[in-house]
């Protein structure tokens, strides 16, 4: 059991540190390490249904899914709306929608764009934008908004996901037949031409995700599928860019095999660097519901945790993986087990995918179709937005869509309460409960006699561990004082100070 304790003695006082835990410390994914962006909801506008897709061009983020309206922060439904069929642009410093507004006549489910920013690619279950045919696929100017005219491609059912890599876009989904060609549930067309492109990986079943790593040489895929090009490749394969065979994968091993009780599917998928990351869903009690980490050059796993809820979205940024799930039990990865709640948004270490600190929450629309929270995430290295089918977000109205920064300040700690005296002659011990942090783990106690820093200590705590206590015995005080003491707690960047408690010194 590992201890993080720092203590400082002052001149004036001779200070003795006891641990008294109710329960032993969790070792925390990287102590001391703060989460890329805070646990503090930055303003954003809302949407009046789920957001099933999120994708960012430079300044703007792309938001798809059921909603038809979008409305104010803090407004609610019916108050402050704008129209917005499945598809709107937000601007993404300030959270407010740009002009972007294509009329559609069906759901967006997924939307990629690409990496010269210029185009924004949707799909879904559409047959019309502003009233052009478009079968399950359309393109648009970043810049101008404007629906792609010529470029047309005719997709036969649901396009689940997209990837945009140099001139090709890659789909999947529930179709059979892209352009008349058979291509199941997987292919690609160029970017510009529209025109379809040998890339056929042939999956047997519906894919859900598609990522393509960032050197390009592989597309990664998705889903309840079990065989690629006719081959055994249960929910996940790495395939090759330009026709579609399969590499070899091991780390897709990771993902067990269905039972009559158990099966998991892939539901998203990111890379970034040589690692791929891969989200899981399960039905049934005790499935796969995790995340793994792969090398893309080798394909070799990484790490494989167990959360249990299924992981809906993902998304890396520098050294962690957010997520979007309705996780339960993590006690595999070191952090809650079942009775703390559903932990609706988390993230990880990419290093070895222990939970790190970044704690706020959403909750789940229990009358929409999926009832499950975070179903999509986009980010940036300076801020993460997350789409789903919730109605609050850290206990406060904020429906299907939000944002999180870094932000100078994150959230900060919870007030300490007042502390608990024991007085004795020339001695007073003072014993103290810890306090939490919504993105910190690590959090340093100020024990203060008046203004004299009497001990400072350094201790690991998770909001929902039961809380601990610590004391202190302060011998630098003298029989017949009348003495006051509190506790400061900081996290770096924030102070919070807790009410004073006074004793005489028999």
């Amino acid at each position: 059991m590992k201890k993080y304790v720092l203590a400082l003695v002052t001149a004036a006082a001779v200070v003795a540190a006891a641990l008294i835990p109710s329960g032993p410390p969790v070792e925390a994914a990287t102590p001391g390490f703060a989460s890329a962006v805070s646990a503090i909801k930055q303003t954003s506008w809302q949407t009046n249904n789920s957001v099933n897709a999120l994708a960012i061009s430079g300044n703007t983020v792309f938001a798809g899914g059921l909603f038809t309206k979008i409305r104010q922060p803090g407004k609610p439904a019916g108050q402050g709306e704008a129209v917005r069929t499945y598809i709107a642009a937000f601007n993404r410093s300030t959270g407010a929608p740009t002009a972007f507004a294509p009329t559609l006549n069906g759901p967006v489910y997924s939307i990629a764009t690409s990496p010269d920013g210029n185009w924004v690619v949707i799909g879904g279950d559409f047959t019309t934008v502003n009233g052009i045919k478009r079968s399950k696929i359309a393109m648009f100017s970043v810049t101008t908004g404007k629906l792609v005219a010529a470029w047309d491609p005719v997709v036969s059912a649901r396009v689940k996901a997209l990837a945009i890599y140099g001139n090709s876009v890659f789909i999947g989904g529930a179709f059979g037949r892209i352009d008349g060609a058979v291509r199941n549930h997987l292919g690609a067309v160029r970017l510009i031409q529209g025109d379809l492109l040998p890339w056929n990986p042939n999956a047997n079943d519906e894919v859900y995700a598609i990522d393509v790593s960032d050197n390009g040489t592989r597309v990664f895929v998705g889903g309840p599928f079990s065989t690629i090009n006719g081959k055994d490749h249960y929910s996940l394969a790495m395939t090759n860019n330009t026709t579609g065979a399969a590499y070899s994968f091991p780390a897709a091993a990771a993902i067990p095999k269905p039972t009559l009780s158990c099966t998991t599917r892939v539901k998203d998928i990111d890379t970034l660097g040589d690692n791929v990351y891969v989200s899981n869903g399960g039905d049934g009690s005790g499935c796969y519901d995790g995340v793994l980490a792969a090398q893309v050059s080798t394909g070799k796993l990484l790490w494989k945790n167990n959360c249990l809820g299924a992981t809906e979205a993902i998304k890396a940024i520098g050294n962690w993986v957010y997520k979007g799930s309705h996780a339960h039990n993590c006690s595999d990865s070191g952090a809650f087990g079942d009775g703390t709640g559903t932990h609706y948004l988390l993230v990880e270490s990419a290093i070895n995918g222990k939970i790190g600190p970044w704690f706020p929450n959403t909750d789940a629309d229990q009358s929409s179709t999926t009832k499950v929270g975070p179903l999509a995430m986009a980010g940036t290295t300076t801020d993460l937005w997350v789409g789903g089918d919730f109605l609050n977000v850290n206990g406060k109205p904020q429906r299907g869509l939000t944002r999180f920064t870094n932000a100078p300040g994150g959230a900060a700690p919870a007030v300490p309460k007042a502390p608990t005296l024991v007085p004795a002659a020339d001695k007073v011990t003072v014993r103290f409960a810890d306090s939490y942090d919504l993105d910190n783990i690590s959090l340093t106690y100020n024990v203060f006699r008046g203004t004299t820093n009497i001990g400072s200590f350094r201790y690991m705590s998770y909001f929902w561990e039961p809380r601990k206590s610590y004391t202190v015995t302060d011998t630098g005080v003298k029989s017949g004082q009348t003495v006051t003491y509190h506790i400061e707690v900081h996290d770096g960047r924030n102070i919070m100070r807790g009410p004073s408690v006074s004793v005489k010194v028999p």
